[in-house]
């Protein structure tokens, strides 16, 4: 392989065991030595496992909080979503069985930021015919803002990116533009719930539609290459709300101020998570606050931090976006903020951003697919969970499920 590079960094020498999108089970010795290169106490996440455990969400103390996502009108307009997941099923033909599932199926939860370790579900994209791929790249953009979906479409196209940097003989069918799968839940529905999951390599989006209502979570994002040219908008708000701390508050709320591994518990460093909490395999964690609460803030800096959010809630339609405002600045003196690095413009950090009705989290990551051993500013994993049962839609199901059956 020639010795390409990014920011001063070549490909790992290393070569994950991969065939579209997924771990090769029959390559045992490379998996082998996956296992061994995971520090004491890390594995791959049992997302399997987990998946078939009774959903509960992420909690802080192992209860969920109710009450917390009414069903209400969003004004959001389904109509076209309806109408484009429809056109996507209906030209599939005889394949629709890899791409439609039942709406209460545990392949919702079966998702990994990494490589399918699991059985696959959905339709390919890459494998798609380009008026497949197009009807179903459709429903994404009908359900999304204009915003989050050239935001997905950067993600997908900066998959295919580190591909080309990587070497394309060495990831040929796994890291590109198109490799992430399509899976529409339930009958797409003007009445009805109904929903999709696009899965794969940096990019895990989950839909449930219900009317005028919208659920985005669990959504992950991030790249390893040209990461600015999605996540500026989240680095500098956050900056912006640290610096605005004074200095009593910021050392509440900085846990730790070193990224370097060396100064790090295990659980906050380790290839597989980083600093993350709320990753795949994670839908039942207890994650108790941790940081400085809003109640601890100034008003001012309490809209600093109101701020801190919008990034991520940019890819709701303005209905929902506008209602999901609304109940995070009604829990904002609720809302704790922890942060672990630095703040200055080159720093690497993290960031998690914690309340009754939202869970945010910035990571700088270490290479995966590049060779630096600690992270880097443009390698950024981020996450948005709704806590308290609220992920995949699951709390405003029950209400439909207590209903009707």
């Amino acid at each position: 392989m020639s010795k390409l590079e990014y920011a001063g960094w070549e490909p790992t020498a290393f070569q994950f065991p991969l065939t579209r999108g997924s771990f090769d089970p029959s390559q045992t010795e490379v998996l082998a030595a996956m296992d061994a290169m995971l520090p004491p106490g890390v594995v791959l996440p049992s997302v399997s496992q987990v998946a078939a455990e009774e959903f509960r969400g992420i909690t802080t103390d192992g209860h969920p909080v109710a009450g917390l996502q009414p069903r209400r009108d969003e004004k959001f307009d389904q109509q076209a979503s309806v109408e484009a997941a429809r056109r996507f099923l209906d030209s599939l033909g005889a394949e629709v069985d890899q791409a439609q599932r039942p709406l209460d199926a545990v392949e919702w939860r079966l998702w990994t930021n990494a490589f399918l370790s699991f059985p696959e579900h959905g339709l390919l994209l890459d494998e798609a015919t380009v008026e497949q791929r197009e009807l179903g790249l459709s429903v994404i953009a009908a359900t999304l803002s204009s915003t989050g979906y050239a935001t997905t479409r950067e993600a997908m196209r900066l998959n295919g990116m580190l591909g080309e940097l990587i070497g394309t003989d060495r990831y040929p069918d796994s890291l590109t533009e198109f490799c992430y799968r399509l899976t529409i839940f339930g009958v797409p529905s003007s009445t009805e719930p109904w929903g999709w999951q696009l899965a794969g390599h940096h990019l895990d989006l989950h839909a449930l539609i219900w009317g005028s209502q919208v659920v985005l979570t669990p959504a992950f994002v991030g790249a390893e290459v040209e990461s600015q040219l999605i996540f500026e908008p989240h680095r500098s708000t956050a900056r912006a709300f640290l610096g605005g701390l004074r200095a009593p508050q910021r050392a509440q709320a900085v846990i730790h101020d070193s990224m370097l591994s060396a100064d790090l518990p295990p659980s906050l460093a380790n290839i597989i998570d980083g600093r993350h909490r709320a990753g795949a395999a994670r839908d039942n964690l207890v994650l108790p606050y941790e940081g400085i609460a809003g109640n601890d803030l100034t008003a001012g800096q309490r809209e600093l931090l109101l701020e801190m959010t919008a990034p991520y809630l940019a890819s709701l339609p303005e209905g929902p976006r506008h209602v999901r405002h609304a109940d995070i600045a009604a829990h904002l003196e609720d809302t704790w903020v922890s942060w672990i690095g630095g703040s200055g413009k080159d720093d690497p950090f993290y960031y998690r951003i914690h309340s009754p009705v939202i869970l945010i989290e910035y990571d700088n990551h270490a290479g995966v697919f590049l060779s630096n051993p600690e992270p880097e500013t443009f390698h950024v994993h981020t996450i948005v969970r709704t806590p308290n049962g609220g992920d995949y839609g699951k709390s405003l199901l029950r209400e439909h499920y207590h209903r009707h059956h």
